[in-house]
This record gives C-alpha cells, structure tokens and sequence, in this order.
C-alpha cells in the first residue's frame, strides 16, 4: 500500500504543531517524562513555554533512561558526564531533535519515494556509531516507544490512532535503514 499522503500530513502537521513550541523541552521530553518520579529543582525558563508549570519546579520521570537504565552509557558524549544532570546536556537535546527531524523526514520521503532516503554518509556513520555503541533492536523500540510518548504528550489535541501509525511507520522505516547499515558496518 505506501505510505499515504494523509499519513505523511499527519506526522508533518504534527512536527509543525511541535516545532511553534520550544523544541528544546520537547527535545528533554524525549529522554525524560515528565510525571511524578522526581521533584527535581530545574531552573530553566524555558520549560514555561511548553509544561506550564513554574519555571524552577519540575517534576522528571525519566523515559529512555528508565525504561532502558544502561542506555546512557550507549552515548559516548554521555560516558564521561559524572553526576552532572542530564537534562542540561546540550548533546542530548541536540540528539533528541535529531531523532524528530529524522523521522519526519522518512515519513515524506516515503510518500515521496516509496523509500527513506538518508545520504549515504550519515547513514555509514549512523550504522557505524550505532554498531560501535552496542545499539540492539530492543533499543529501537524503546527509542520508538519514547518518540511517540512525547509527540502524544505535545500535540495531545492532535493524537489519534492514525497519527501513532503514521509515525510508527515512519521511524520502523527510518530504524531499518539504520539496522540494515548497521549489518554493513558489523560484517566489515
């Protein structure tokens, strides 16, 4: 069947919507949830824009890292950050917004192509980085599972089922261009 035009809509509208907000906290969403795990004092002005909550109380659940607790020791960027909080991380943001902008454009490239495209180099060095890093596919799917948590938690009055799918869809594609990569850098 494709990916459909309205599929590739959903998943752009969404990015839009997310974009408008500030995507670095949406970018923090994805590693950390935030709910009712930690009280944690987090003097970050910019958090206003998108929890509406006072600016130095926040309240983290962690995501990734709680659902997959070795994962930061997956970032080599992250290896050597001691105690410091990892929500303050510029990488971690900057890695985070990667994944969206990356699975975004998977979704109108299938629609486009039939296919993800991703340059040749990013993706040798994707596949490389991944293998090096000990990256299996449960971690995939944890990625997956923390991807549309947030994008639910930031567009929650444009989450339908449809919308999951499309960026389901989108990133399945996405993470198996990377797997197949990865198989290349393993075997050479």
């Amino acid at each position: 069947m494709g990916f459909s035009e309205a599929q590739e809509q959903l998943v752009v509208s969404s990015w839009k919507a997310m974009k408008k907000q500030d995507t670095e906290s949406i970018a923090l969403k994805f590693f950390f949830r935030f709910g009712d795990l930690y009280l944690h004092l987090f003097p970050c002005s910019y958090l206003l824009h998108f929890m509406f909550v006072p600016e130095t109380i926040t309240i983290i659940k962690k995501r990734i890292f709680e659902i997959a607790p070795g994962a930061k020791q997956m970032f080599s960027f992250l290896r050597d950050a001691g105690d410091a909080p990892l929500e303050n991380h510029p990488k971690l943001k900057t890695h985070a917004v990667a994944v969206f902008v990356m699975a975004c454009e998977s979704a109108t490239q299938l629609r486009n192509t039939g296919d993800v495209k991703v340059r040749e180099a990013t993706l040798k060095r994707l596949g490389a980085t991944h293998v090096k890093a000990g990256v299996a596919d449960a971690h995939f799917e944890v990625v997956k599972t923390a991807l549309l948590d947030t994008i639910r938690d930031a567009v929650p009055d444009m989450w339908t089922p449809e919308m999951k799918a499309a960026w389901e869809e989108a990133y399945d594609q996405l993470a198996a261009a990377i797997k197949e990569e990865m198989k290349k850098a393993a075997s050479a």
